[in-house]
């Protein structure tokens, strides 16, 4: 196939270029245009208006996005800016161009929920928080609001929902915990015990893969490793990728969580949101999507992944 990446430079980007240009022709649509080895050519946006400025491809996949910021210092309109109207601009694109057949967007699973009680499935209401998961989810409306998704049509639309993707080359919260770790500092919330879907980058390949080159129905998908891990557990995985013994102290939780408000009123790293962030649960289920691509398991368990993604930080 011809497959036209947005984003390509990024994380998610470069990992699906090496697992795709082994087979396909790829092509890229960013903010930079630098030569990559697995890429055929780096298109600038403004080539989207130019008569016969991109090559023909057969499929879209669609990264490019703002991150979220964990330090909540960016304006809520850069969000809807990158998130949605650069959405809108290349689903546009899409609708207009007979030969692409599918298109691949990729959403947060913070568009569906800011948190989760039991498990998180695609039929939830959406009711995101704050303006990331807020432009993410616009953007999937005008998606849905411009789609067919019984099929009907030969065109096929999937939107993803990943929680957190990790592997070689993030540089997300799983690096700024890992670098806690790694200076030797005890981990004292040991006492909320909690559950959390990961994703790894493989099994985000092994996905696109899928939806590609198989006859998948147009839908949401959510994206996650099979098994949730604690906390306490993701702390441990780290230490034994670095050879140390984990130290987690069950400090009382009322004492914690007095201490993250005090934390708030102080500016200090730990306040009762980022308490909240670190040991909430929040299980997603990926069944729909092996379902649709015909598997029981993904390929990579959760545990095997972080090991990849560790071993990548040392």
């Amino acid at each position: 196939m011809k497959i036209l990446i947005t984003g390509v430079h990024g994380f998610v980007g470069s990992n699906l270029v090496k697992a795709l240009s082994k087979q396909h022709t790829i092509y890229g649509l960013d903010i930079i245009s630098p030569a990559k080895e697995g890429v055929r050519y780096t298109f600038s946006w403004d080539y989207l208006d130019k008569e016969d400025g991109i090559p023909e491809v057969d499929a879209i996949i669609h990264l490019a996005g703002k991150a979220h910021d964990t330090k909540n210092q960016s304006a809520a309109e850069v969000y809807f800016k990158v998130n949605t109207d650069l959405t809108k601009k290349i689903f546009d694109y899409f609708l207009v161009h007979d030969n692409i057949k599918k298109f691949v967007f990729f959403s947060t699973a913070k568009a569906a929920a800011d948190k989760v009680e039991g498990v998180l499935t695609e039929d939830v209401v959406p009711a995101p928080v704050g303006p990331y998961g807020e432009s993410k989810i616009a953007a999937e409306k005008y998606i849905l609001s411009n789609t067919d998704l019984t099929d009907k049509t030969n065109k096929r639309v999937y939107i993803f929902r990943p929680c957190m993707i990790h592997g070689p080359g993030n540089k997300g919260n799983l690096n700024l915990l890992y670098g806690v770790v790694k200076k030797g500092m005890p981990w004292p919330l040991g006492a909320f015990e909690n559950c959390r879907t990961f994703t790894s980058i493989e099994n985000v390949c092994f996905a696109v893969n899928g939806v590609l080159t198989k006859d998948v129905p147009s839908g949401i998908y959510n994206m996650g490793d099979d098994e949730a891990l604690s906390t306490n557990e993701l702390i441990e995985e780290i230490c034994r990728s670095l050879g140390k013994k984990a130290h987690i102290w069950k400090l009382p939780k009322g004492l914690m969580t007095g201490i993250a408000k005090v934390g708030g009123m102080l500016h200090l790293p730990l306040d009762s949101e980022r308490l909240r962030k670190l040991t909430e649960d929040y299980v997603s289920s990926n069944a729909k999507i092996k379902k649709a691509l015909g598997v029981e398991k993904m390929p990579v368990d959760a545990r095997e992944g972080l090991r990849v993604t560790l071993e990548s930080f040392r």
